[in-house]
């Protein structure tokens, strides 16, 4: 017993570590979903939309193995953070309501959860590793998470109202985390076997095309 504690406490550490290095893609997410909410839905919204994406997480952590092993897994995944990158970006653009409807809090949670699941494979399968199979201890390195996350998101709400500007930097850093995803599927992988060079010229080509859409659905919108 004396040996297993300190083995527990060890494992956990490297759990809340790796999710603290890899939640800041999350973070990003929820601060540009949420950022044309009011201010009351909008923490809300963030805590409700952390909460579900750990929970979430925590049931696939199981079976995250196999997925990223399945072709096309990572290229739909990745073609579903481009989209979610856009949309945000228009629902982010829109001005702070002294009220909104109910579903739209409910969207971005929805856009939090989804973003959420598909942009953590990797770090879901750091975490299985580091835990060993154990449950509570993935359980509690998700948990701790939470309201480093939902704090990190405030902070960005901040920064993007404070600078307008910054908002198309989380966007194109949306845009290289889903070209990032389907380059690496292992489709794309045993079928071009990309280079160093191509990889880079995908991820600037994803940006690029990202934040064109946005800037024209966003001023379509506006």
């Amino acid at each position: 017993m004396p040996a297993f504690l300190p083995q527990v406490l060890i494992d956990g550490l490297k759990i809340v570590i790796i999710d603290l290095n890899l939640a800041g893609d999350n973070a990003l997410v929820i601060a540009l979903a949420t950022r044309s909410l009011p201010a009351r839905q909008r923490r809300v919204g963030m805590i409700v939309g952390a909460i579900a994406a750990v929970a979430l997480r925590v049931l696939i952590t199981f079976v995250a193995v196999k997925l990223l092993d399945v072709e096309f897994v990572k290229l739909a995944g990745g073609a579903f953070v481009l989209w979610i990158a856009v949309k945000v970006f228009a629902d982010a653009e829109d001005q702070v309501e002294a009220s909104a409807k109910p579903a739209h809090m409910w969207q971005a949670v929805r856009y939090i959860v989804f973003a959420d699941i598909t942009m953590s494979t990797d770090n879901v399968l750091a975490i299985a590793g580091a835990s060993h199979g154990n449950l509570p201890l993935i359980v509690f390195g998700l948990a701790v998470s939470i309201p480093f996350v939902v704090l990190s998101s405030n902070l960005l709400v901040m920064l993007i109202n404070r600078f307008p500007w910054s908002l198309y930097v989380g966007t194109a850093i949306l845009g290289e985390v889903g070209a990032d995803m389907m380059m690496t599927d292992p489709f794309i992988v045993r079928t071009i076997g990309p280079s160093p060079a191509v990889v880079i010229a995908a991820k600037t080509a994803a940006v690029v095309a990202v934040l064109i859409v946005s800037w024209i659905l966003g001023r379509r919108k506006r």
